[in-house]
């Protein structure tokens, strides 16, 4: 297992399919914990279980409705704040991002991403490269292979 703390913030995820795949994915990263903010669906849901498979049960997790209340209290304990978006001016491709453990992954709407407000309070914004006519992956993928990648470097 590993010794340093990572994070994941969902704001407003609105597929409950979503919610299922990151507590999968999260389980099997060893995430810290979720915080599950605004308008993300949170257990108990029969769709979230059913993707899950029971990882609902094994991360811990929180809900809170102010998405901002949840980063600046992770900032005040000393949590390195990356926000994974796409087309944002001065973005990091997510290879080149090089992570200060303790850190919180921030995830955004499917559609409508992250919150001007809420990306000026990340320390790091960064973004996977899309090579396709496509602007981006789905959350839960995107998530994926984010959090393996921030995995290389944790201890």
């Amino acid at each position: 297992m590993f010794r340093e703390e990572l994070y994941v913030v969902c704001h407003n995820i609105r597929s409950l399919h979503n919610v299922g795949s990151i507590f999968r994915t999260a389980d099997g990263a060893g995430v810290t914990q979720l915080f599950l903010c605004g308008y993300t669906g949170h257990p108990p849901r029969p769709e979230i279980a059913k993707v899950a498979l029971g990882a609902e049960r094994s991360v811990p997790w929180e809900y809170h409705y102010q998405t901002w209340r949840v980063l600046d209290r992770l900032r005040a304990q000393g949590v390195q704040i990356i926000a994974l978006e796409n087309d944002v001016e001065g973005s990091v491709d997510y290879r080149e991002v090089r992570p200060r453990f303790p850190v919180a992954l921030l995830l955004g709407n499917e559609v409508e991403g992250l919150s001007p407000g809420l990306l000026r309070r990340a320390d790091v914004v960064m973004h996977l490269p899309m090579h396709g006519v496509k602007e981006s992956l789905n959350v839960a993928v995107a998530f994926g292979i984010a959090v393996y990648k921030l995995n290389e470097r944790r201890r």
